[in-house]
């Protein structure tokens, strides 16, 4: 009795034990893989055509049609696609570098434009993209359909992925572009999300004005709750680290309360039903704010690198990883015998997005310039055209949506949903490569001899930057150095020549409140050894972005 009971303890073992060994395997070459992309996307750099999301699209594709060749056809991946593994592990770091890195001034000085893409924009190419699949696919015959999954393809399809236009457009080179497609994609992913989950939780068979009200007091209250989350724990962190300053002791804890509270915020966000990415996007922008400045020196440059670091690895491994699924050969056995409409429903899902976003980049632009009075702040037609483009990419957002909506467990077994994830892998791929290639030529075509601003003088080390003082003759001011910035120099100038009075007062709301109890660069307390002794020594030619 006993011995054949040993026998299949045994037999179990040693399958755990063989099939751990192969996820050792898959982990080695995945990691080799990652360090091909980072070596082979240096060699590249200065390649006008690629940059480093196709080069790990690309590699990942090489190694999905290898592996399908030594598996016989059985697989094309190393590891299962995991949602989880997307929006809990991968996404945070990049959007909280993002907020982290982000040109401040110039994000708020357009936050209302950003808005009105993000948010109403989103919507505007959702309906498009909605009403469109809603025509044409029930004429095409692809399967079985409801209006919630017409809908939910409106919201995977309107998600463009910041991911992909944070690598194509240069935050020095074009500023004002960098700040809208940026912040575009951060407010378009959490609104494309919370889209998405409103379409799954709404009833949609009972649509009246109540819910139409509902669902937009829902957006709202997440909007402004996300934020002051981000906001009140990135308060926190620059709190906790001013008044106990733990660089007296080890520069380690102060990095690791700086990434676990940026993390903690992002899980918070989730805990409550809010958006992450929106939470830990601010968290990044408070604590650059305030936060980094309460740190000693050493712990400045090790974060700075270490958050650019997890997200550049997190990037890599997204576009590699969406590269090898690419070819999954499950999900393409059911659209082998119906090529063609695999085809037309990518095109048609490729038109609805160049027409969803074309809906609203043009109008939208146009209303945001009849509210600004300069004309240097005012979006041209060729920096419109160049929105548009660059937000045609979609990326690893829409590929998790698509498979949360039309998978279970990463598989699928209707012939609807297989030719609605290999038409979302198509779409991915195409946009990714192809509006990705031909972004660099563009804009170098578009706008040959980018305008030196101040905002490209700014943030010569980033997340802190140079400001303009408010009038001239101050001395010592590090700005008489650097030519094509012009103060007023008296009351009168500054009437012809307007400032930003809104950023004016939050200078001085800052100075006044937010900085002597949270810390900042030039508030800080002097303790011995820390950050402020070289401040004492040598005090700071400027002041950090505001």
């Amino acid at each position: 009795m006993v011995a054949p009971q040993l026998a299949t303890v045994f037999s179990k073992l040693q399958a755990v034990s063989t099939s751990d060994h192969a996820s050792v395997v898959s982990m080695n070459i995945f990691v080799a893989l990652l360090c091909a992309c980072i070596v082979i996307g240096h060699l590249l750099e200065e390649n006008r055509w690629m940059n480093e999301s196709i080069t790990a699209l690309l590699i990942g594709l090489c190694t999905g049609v290898v592996i399908l060749l030594v598996s016989g056809g059985k697989s094309s991946h190393l590891l299962v696609f995991s949602e989880d593994l997307f929006f809990i592990y991968l996404l945070p770091p990049i959007i909280f570098n993002a907020g982290f890195q982000v040109k401040k001034k110039q994000f708020f000085h357009n936050f209302i434009t950003i808005m009105l893409f993000g948010a109403v924009g989103t919507l505007i190419s959702c309906t498009i993209i909605s009403l469109g699949v809603t025509k044409f696919f029930k004429e095409m015959d692809i399967g079985s359909l409801d209006i919630g999954d017409y809908l939910a393809i409106g919201a995977i399809f309107a998600a463009t992925d910041s991911v992909c236009t944070l690598q194509v457009l240069n935050q020095d080179e074009t500023p004002l572009l960098y700040s809208l497609v940026f912040g575009e994609g951060v407010v378009n992913d959490a609104t494309s999300v919370v889209l998405f989950n409103a379409i799954q939780s709404f009833d949609l068979t009972k649509i009246n004005p109540r819910i139409a009200f509902e669902f937009i007091g829902s957006f709202l209250y997440l909007f402004l709750a996300s934020t002051l989350l981000g906001v009140v724990i990135g308060l926190a962190s620059a709190y906790i680290i001013k008044k106990l300053y733990f660089g007296r002791h080890s520069t380690d804890r102060e990095f690791a309360l700086m990434l676990l509270m940026a993390y903690l915020s992002y899980i918070m966000a989730e805990l409550f039903y809010l958006s992450g990415i929106l939470t830990v996007f601010f968290c990044g922008i408070v604590m650059s704010h305030y936060t980094w400045h309460n740190v000693t020196e050493s712990s400045r440059v090790t974060t700075k690198h270490a958050f650019a670091t997890l997200s550049f690895v997190a990037e890599t491994f997204i576009f590699l990883y969406v590269g090898m699924d690419a070819l999954d050969i499950e999900k393409w056995r059911f659209v082998n015998d119906r090529p063609g409409t695999s085809v037309a429903v990518s095109s048609v899902l490729l038109a609805l997005v160049m027409a969803g976003r074309a809906a609203f980049v043009f109008p939208l632009s146009f209303l945001s310039n009849l509210a600004k009075k300069s004309t240097s702040e005012k979006i041209s037609f060729r920096e419109q055209i160049i929105i548009w483009w660059a937000g045609l990419m979609r990326g690893a957002v829409s590929m998790a949506l698509a498979y949360n909506q039309f998978t279970r467990a990463g598989h699928t077994q209707l012939l609807a949903n297989a030719i609605m994830i290999t038409s979302t892998i198509t779409v991915v791929l195409f946009s990714t490569v192809v509006f990705g290639i031909m972004t660099k030529p563009l804009i170098r075509f578009l706008l040959p001899h980018p305008k030196v601003t101040t905002s490209m003088l700014s943030d010569q080390s980033t997340p802190k930057s140079i400001t303009v003082p408010f009038l001239g003759g101050g001395e010592n001011s590090f700005e008489d150095n650097l030519p094509g910035i012009h103060r007023p120099s008296s009351i009168r100038a500054l009437l012809t020549t307007p400032t930003h009075t809104v950023h004016h007062y939050w200078r001085k709301f800052d100075n006044a409140f937010m900085r002597p109890m949270f810390g900042g660069r030039g508030f800080v307390p002097f303790v011995p050894g820390s950050p402020t002794e070289r401040s004492e020594h040598n005090p700071p030619q400027w002041q950090c972005d505001g």
